[in-house]
């Protein structure tokens, strides 16, 4: 199956959502058809044109937003002076439901990969009655024990990648190397966070790929995107993404027959196959996708069990 038509958004803005920060947010595809939200990975990521084209556009009416501190969204993360502490997971989800006002929208789909899987979590058990069904991918749930993996444990398969990270830092903070990054890039210094924003993207970089001769993602070419992706990023694994450990998982049976699919690469070692298959456990309406082939939310058969997915849902 191949991605729908490149779409461009009919209607577009910004959302005062409050503590200064103004949250971009755009719409695409058909102003009646079946509402869905797209929640961005990272934290930081930031949407991204390509991901449209997962919606039938005369069937889906698609909602994409920015997350506080990236992509269009003010004040934005780029600059190591603005201050981070109204950016947690908590706000993330209340600016989902300010937009889903703002745009008169009763019940949407959820969509979203790795760190949007864990926020679309968050979003449906707060809300399980604004939830229509939800397609999510490279599965994560918050747990501290995925946080820990990531800044870590997964170095088992990149040695080479964590030694260039953890040698980046000053010998008194390589113990803990989260919040070593943490200390670096909160410094307004440009010589200080610039260069462990750096090496930040590269390890991120480093454990998704599936091939060591896959080209850099392109976005990680733009410094200000360096900045604020490994800002935002260590700042929520140094705060443990603002959830108790393991409460997102605890309350999904409340998501109880609502639909989900949840699609998961068994190679993926950002985001191990453990992750989904708990989840799927704990939610009675959801099935669960294994691709043998596919790795951190992309090979072999990705994109064709995303399509066959979201195409099921926009039938309704």
């Amino acid at each position: 199956m191949e991605r729908y038509p490149p779409i461009e958004p009919y209607d577009h803005g910004h959302l005062d959502v409050g503590d200064g920060q103004r949250v971009y947010w755009e719409v695409c595809g058909n102003p009646d058809g079946r509402p869905a939200l797209v929640v961005h990975g990272g934290p930081g990521s930031g949407c991204t044109p390509g991901v449209r084209r997962f919606f039938d556009p005369e069937r889906y009416r698609v909602v994409l937003v920015d997350q506080r501190g990236c992509g269009r969204s003010l004040p934005h993360a780029g600059d190591p002076v603005v201050d981070l502490s109204a950016n947690t997971t908590a706000h993330l989800v209340a600016d989902f439901e300010r937009i889903r006002k703002h745009l008169d929208i009763d019940r949407w789909v959820l969509f979203g990969g790795s760190w949007g899987s864990t926020l679309s979590l968050a979003y449906a058990v707060g809300h399980p009655d604004r939830v229509l069904a939800a397609v999510l991918l490279a599965i994560t749930t918050g747990r501290h024990a995925e946080v820990d993996w990531v800044a870590g444990g997964v170095a088992q398969f990149f040695p080479e990648a964590w030694e260039r990270l953890r040698m980046g830092l000053p010998p008194s903070l390589r113990d803990n190397v989260v919040a070593g990054y943490h200390r670096l890039l909160s410094d307004p210094d440009p010589a200080v966070h610039g260069p462990a924003a750096d090496r930040w993207c590269d390890w991120e970089d480093a454990i998704v790929a599936m091939d060591e001769d896959e080209p850099v993602d392109p976005r990680y070419l733009d410094p200000r995107f360096r900045v604020a992706f490994a800002r935002l990023v260590v700042h929520y694994f140094h705060h443990r993404l603002f959830l108790d450990d393991g409460e997102v998982l605890a309350r999904v049976p409340v998501l109880g027959g609502t639909p989900g699919v949840l699609i998961q690469g068994r190679m993926d070692l950002t985001a191990p196959m453990d992750n989904a298959w708990r989840l799927h456990r704990a939610w009675p309406g959801s099935e669960l996708v294994v691709l043998g082939g596919a790795g951190h939310g992309t090979g072999e058969g990705m994109d064709d069990a995303i399509l066959a997915a979201l195409d099921r849902f926009a039938a309704g």
